[in-house]
């Protein structure tokens, strides 16, 4: 063979100027070498911290870690291994089976005989099914693994019961304004170079990370590879270069709350255009539907109540068809629950009537109810009085016996008191009906 062709690969780079390793992207550059530096998650890794708490007893648990992606939790599993010098070993739930459990497991024990604990983190455990989640129990109860499980779905409802027990679970929060900028300033920092945008495109740069760490560290990375020399972005024209729409509002701060509030009031105004605009705003800057169908099912439940039953139904179902159906034509479902709302009747009555139960409920103590309404399984007591009159209310002409319920000390109280309108316009001739027949029958 010629020189030529027997030159190795390092030869080559060297002789094309470039460097021998590929370059690595901005969020690996930037990934944290000690907890200290992880932004975002105070709350875990505070003074006052979970894990800042339970890394000062030099001992470690099984956690699960819930939260958006982007929010570093595949980081802190990594960081966690190193403060507690176990090793560290990574698989994903997607991509590994029964078999690559097993081989994990092995591995384990074998590490442990050599006094060496594992740290096993599972990246997207909900993906595993019940047997799969089964098979760690064992290796968790014996100390063979600490496992570390990843997921961005509630752990109360993916993960099985089981498994909850043996480990504790972390919460991991969607990254503020303030913790993005930061990564923004490290970025700058290590590529000594600063971000070409005036001050209102970088603010929009922060609101399209959306709470997500790596994509904020992908978005410098793209805005670096469009930038001229001398160039700075306005905020047009960074929408514009990265074709990525930032969201109208901040999910964190006042535009958020102001809109779910217009929505809501919109809908309590019985004004269903203003309320449909509104839905479409924050369907437009990127807000979850799913948050804004629990809304309208609050919406229904608050300020509709008894007025007409069939807002939570059709709310709930509006729900239950975005679940099914997913995005966008799921959002359409969600817009005619919207609609319904706004245009049904009003009434707070339930709502109020609650509210003042609890106060009462809080007030009062523990009042013993009326005895002729408690059962009387004993002999005792029967002969402390308990039963004695009670009247079965089917066995009275009209259905309705008339008793007292409420506790002898508190006497009788109203609380719900519904408005003439829609179905609780029946609801008030009953309640009127039965207050005659109680007076009737104390008479």
């Amino acid at each position: 063979m010629s020189a030529k062709r027997t030159q190795q690969p390092a030869t080559l780079f060297a002789a094309a100027g470039m460097e021998q390793d590929a370059p690595r992207p901005l969020p690996e550059k930037l990934r944290p070498h000690e907890l200290s530096e992880v932004v975002g998650q105070d709350h875990i890794l505070g003074p006052d911290g979970a894990l800042t708490r339970m890394l000062e007893t030099r001992t470690l648990g099984s956690l699960i870690f819930w939260g958006p992606p982007g929010t570093g939790k595949t980081t802190v599993a990594r960081l966690l291994a190193d403060a507690t010098e176990l090793h560290f070993e990574q698989i994903s739930a997607v991509f590994s089976g029964v078999a690559d459990l097993k081989k994990v497991f092995d591995a384990a024990r074998a590490r442990r005989e050599t006094g060496k604990g594992t740290l096993l983190f599972v990246d997207e455990v909900h993906r595993f099914n019940r047997a799969q989640q089964d098979s760690f129990l064992p290796v968790m109860e014996d100390g063979t693994v600490v496992l570390v499980g990843a997921t961005t779905e509630n752990p109360s409802f993916e993960l099985n019961a089981a498994l909850l027990s043996r480990a504790r679970v972390l919460v991991f929060h969607s990254l503020n304004d303030a913790a993005i900028e930061k990564l923004y300033a490290r970025a700058e920092q290590i590529e000594n170079r600063v971000l070409p945008l005036d001050a209102e495109a970088r603010a929009v740069l922060v609101r399209m990370a959306d709470g997500d760490g790596r994509a904020a560290l992908t978005l410098v990375e793209e805005v670096w590879r469009a930038a001229r020399k001398d160039e700075i972005f306005t905020a047009a024209q960074l929408q514009e270069i990265l074709q990525r729409r930032a969201p109208i509002y901040d999910k964190s701060a006042d535009g958020h709350y102001n809109l779910i509030s217009a929505l809501h009031k919109s809908v309590r105004g019985s004004d269903p255009d203003a309320a449909l605009y509104y839905l479409a705003r924050m369907l437009d800057a990127g807000e979850d539907p799913l948050f804004l169908a629990r809304r309208v099912v609050r919406m229904a439940i608050e300020d509709i109540g008894l007025a007409d039953p069939q807002a939570l139904v059709v709310s709930n179902a509006a729900k239950d068809a975005y679940d099914f159906l997913g995005s966008p034509e799921g959002e359409l479902a969600i817009a005619q629950a919207v609609i319904y709302v706004a245009t049904a009747p009003k009434s707070n009555a339930g709502y109020k009537a609650f509210s003042a139960a609890k106060r009462m409920a809080k007030e009062a103590g523990s009042l013993l109810p009326p005895k002729h309404i408690l059962n009387s399984p004993t002999k005792l007591m029967q002969e402390e009085g308990y039963g004695a009159g009670y009247q079965y209310d089917h066995d009275t002409p009209e259905g309705f016996s008339g008793q007292d319920y409420f506790p002898e000390a508190l006497g009788r109280q109203t609380f719900y008191n519904p408005p003439d309108r829609g179905f609780e316009r029946e609801i008030r001739k009953r309640l009127d009906y039965w207050a005659k027949l109680r007076k009737d029958k104390s008479s």
